[in-house]
């Protein structure tokens, strides 16, 4: 079987059979299983995941480690298997990776950059972990993906959305399945026109990190674009918990349009007291007013209940796609847990299983192999439709959901509703585009 890689260095090709390894550079063929941080040498390997497991970002932790666990499973060959049966690449067998058994060790970045590199420390340096997955923060993701770029391991970011962490803040070691702030954008800004019009007032509420303001950023440019005016942006902390004082204002602002640059547990607060205050109820400048959550999640909305009714947002993944490979995950995960997964478990399922593969065939776990095997990697099968690892800065690019709140919910978890998605190509940008410049990914780090 022939597989093609578009990476740094040109088009790549080499034929290999389901399951070997791909031909490497002469530099790696020299030293497979030493010279690197933490060469596994025994009959183990271990990964290390990184989520919040306390913080306002929690639940979304929760969930991703629920996800990590389930991927470690179908990679040891327990279980049905999940998307190791969709999977476009045939390398993985379920025996591990390169025949060796998964472990793996946990970590509670609290949703704090210090922490989080912290903990990605001591599963490094202690527990000898080869790669790093997780997180439920930009701030957190760039954090990590740096120590992980000089410790010399491979970072695969789970939920991070800011335009930084493959923008300004890339890393050769690190990779980002989850879409962005700019796809985002993107994405929304044609729905948002279509249903209230090109000609609206906005006021944002922003998380008062790097991931709420390259989302403000990018929201405001493509909603400006469609004829949109910004009427304000006020920064919130991302502790906080009772935005009453900040919806008040909104009230007298002239504005007819509300955007929510919160996540997690600052979204639903917010969103809660925005209907306290009656927002949704309120007739401004001839118009209903409207709410916009730029990035949702399913247990956002299940948090939020009720208040989602009718707002639209955009996703990475949701469990209601009909793909065989997102099927395929929501049943592993349903009979599992007795639930359906979010999408940022999805994105750190994923993650894991890429990971796996690149090593699988590359032939070893030297991170430097790892990233040549991931740049310019096109696969399907995954959720999401045919997915391209753009080499230029190891950013992921297949289709968008754009979501709405449902009116009659069955459960808890059928609080949303697929609106449209979004043809990758439509999302898709140049590696210079100026959300995304500042940032070199310099070269692969081995570590040791």
């Amino acid at each position: 079987m022939a597989f093609t890689r578009l990476t740094r260095r040109g088009l790549i090709r080499t034929s290999a059979a389901a399951g070997a390894g791909l031909a490497l550079p002469t530099y790696l063929r020299a030293d497979m299983h030493s010279g690197y941080t933490n060469a596994p040498g025994g009959s183990t390997v271990t990964l290390g995941f990184n989520v919040p497991q306390t913080g306002p970002y929690a639940e979304e932790g929760l969930d991703e480690l629920r996800a990590q666990e389930l991927a470690v499973q179908h990679l040891n060959g327990e279980g049905d298997g999940g998307m190791l049966n969709t999977f476009s690449s045939k390398a993985l067998q379920g025996n591990g990776i390169l025949g060796k058994k998964v472990e793996y060790v946990t970590g509670d970045t609290q949703t704090k950059s210090d922490a989080a590199r912290a903990s990605a420390k001591s599963m490094i340096e202690k527990d000898g972990a080869v790669m790093i997955n997780g997180g439920s923060s930009s701030g957190v993701a760039v954090a990590v993906q740096d120590l992980c770029q000089s410790a010399g391991v491979i970072f695969m970011a789970g939920l991070t959305h800011a335009n930084d962490t493959t923008g300004k803040d890339r890393r050769a070691n690190g990779f980002r399945h989850f879409f962005n702030a700019y796809m985002s954008a993107a994405a929304l800004a044609p729905v948002l026109k279509n249903a209230y019009g090109a000609e609206r007032r906005a006021y944002h509420l922003t998380a008062d990190y790097n991931w709420g303001w390259t989302q403000q950023e990018s929201i405001a440019a493509a909603t400006e674009a469609i004829g949109w005016e910004t009427v304000n942006n006020v920064l919130t902390p991302l502790a906080s918990t009772d935005f009453s004082s900040y919806i008040a204002p909104v009230l007298n602002s002239g504005a007819d349009v509300l955007v929510l640059n919160h996540y997690g547990g600052n979204m639903v607060n917010s969103l809660t007291n925005a209907v306290q205050f009656g927002l949704l109820d309120k007739e401004v400048n001839g118009k209903k007013f409207e709410i916009v959550v730029p990035l949702y999640s399913e247990l956002m909305a299940a948090g939020a209940g009720a208040n989602v009714e009718g707002v639209i947002g955009s996703m990475n993944w949701n469990w209601q796609l009909q793909d065989e490979g997102s099927k395929a995950f929501t049943k592993s995960f349903g009979e599992k847990y007795g639930r359906p997964p979010s999408n940022s478990a999805h994105t750190c399922y994923v993650q894991t299983m890429l990971y796996a593969d690149a090593c699988e065939r590359a032939g070893t776990f030297n991170p430097c192999a790892v990233v040549e095997a991931l740049e310019g990697f096109e696969f399907d099968g995954m959720g999401n439709g045919p997915t391209l690892y753009r080499a230029d800065d190891h950013q992921c690019f297949k289709d968008v959901l754009v979501m709405r709140g449902k009116e009659n919910p069955q459960s808890e978890y059928d609080t949303l509703e697929i609106v449209e998605v979004t043809p990758r190509a439509q999302v898709e940008y140049a590696p210079d585009h100026p959300m995304f410049a500042g940032g070199q990914l310099g070269k692969c780090n081995p570590g040791a």
